[in-house]
């Protein structure tokens, strides 16, 4: 039996932190889905949300249950519903798009113009529950590990990064080893990467890199440039795939590009840049940049189906810590200070 109330967290006030309240059993429409969450998984995202910085006063309304990585089970389907049944294993695409914009009618659906997101614009799975529309839960193989089945959502934004582009025998930088930055390195040495460089200023994250395939780790804060061209023969990398949304990370990111080469941007400035030379970054050289926001729907599902479910990439050893649901201020700390790659919290009992 389905309850009336359950245990979420909730950005219950403008300001640092959240609670874990009692709130109501989300309802659903003629097309959605009721899913009791089994796992589900902390994103940087999150991590705005949680530490109130100016993009998440610009987005956020308290009060709402956030977090928008999850896996769990179908409890209740709606009257139209006919996709996916009651007990059927699923992940959450979390883009809910209006099906109406230009960008949608053009198949582009990631980027919908009127895109509401689980946790984000409309309740979250940071609780025992958690509504969405049938045709956003993605069915896993119900062998699939609940953590790594939640982890696939941001997993797939490292797919649709790393793979807008081919990297077999290219040398590639990934500016960032957080979560989604130690996944892209696993992809691109599953695509066949020759060199995977690989920065950040968390030496325990830079360890995982090189546990992730990453051949060259350097620290962000030595002369990365000089580095990198140094071992490329002052040519640069052929493709850089920025993760950390850093002003620092992002210069050094482009300055190591080779002329004529690639970029793919997932991370989030906190605020706007100051000062990045477009001209020399970007013009005189060449470059291709290519901005990505969230997963293809749902090529980028696919993907990561066969990445993850046919063991090319193992992304158990990014999820370094499994908690309760009631620790999530442990969880969120731990991250934040950088001990913990990804944390997965569980509404039941581990």
């Amino acid at each position: 039996m389905i309850p009336d109330a359950m245990r979420a967290i909730v950005k219950a006030r403008a300001g640092r932190g959240a609670e874990l309240q009692t709130v109501p059993v989300p309802t659903i429409g003629p097309r959605d889905v009721l899913v009791k969450v089994r796992a589900t998984t902390i994103c940087g995202t999150d991590l705005h949300i949680y530490r109130w910085d100016t993009w998440a006063q610009s987005r956020i309304r308290p009060p709402m249950v956030f977090g928008h990585e999850f896996s769990g089970n179908i409890v209740a389907v709606g009257d139209e519903v006919s996709t996916v049944n009651i007990g059927d294993f699923i992940s959450g695409e979390t883009h809910i798009i209006c099906g109406h914009c230009y960008p949608c009618r053009t198949g582009q659906y990631h980027i919908c113009r009127n895109v509401k997101i689980i946790g984000v614009d409309r309740p979250g799975c940071f609780a025992e529950y958690v509504a969405l529309p049938a045709s956003n839960a993605w069915r896993n193989d119900p062998k699939l590990d609940p953590a790594i089945a939640a982890a696939q959502e941001p997993f797939g934004n490292a797919v649709h990064t790393a793979l807008s582009t081919d990297l077999a025998t290219k040398s590639v930088l990934i500016t960032g080893c957080g979560p989604i930055g130690l996944f892209a390195i696993g992809i691109a040495k599953a695509a066949g990467a020759r060199r995977i460089f690989a920065t950040d200023v968390n030496a325990g994250r830079l360890e995982m890199a090189s546990a992730m395939g990453a051949t060259d780790p350097i620290d962000g804060r030595s002369d990365v440039v000089r580095e990198i061209l140094a071992r490329t023969e002052g040519a640069g990398v052929d493709v850089l795939l920025e993760m950390s949304g850093n002003p620092m990370a992002i210069d050094q990111g482009f300055q190591s590009l080779r002329f004529g080469g690639y970029a793919a941007l997932l991370g989030l400035p906190g605020r706007p840049i100051d000062n990045f030379d477009l001209a020399n970054h970007i013009v005189f050289k060449g470059a291709t940049v290519y901005g990505v926001s969230g997963r293809k729907m749902y090529e980028t599902w696919y993907q990561t189906r066969a990445l993850i479910g046919e063991g090319r990439v193992d992304i158990g050893p990014i999820i370094t810590h499994r908690l309760p649901l009631d620790a999530f201020t442990d969880a969120f700390e731990m991250m934040i200070r950088g001990d913990a790659a990804k944390v997965a919290l569980y509404p039941a009992e581990i």
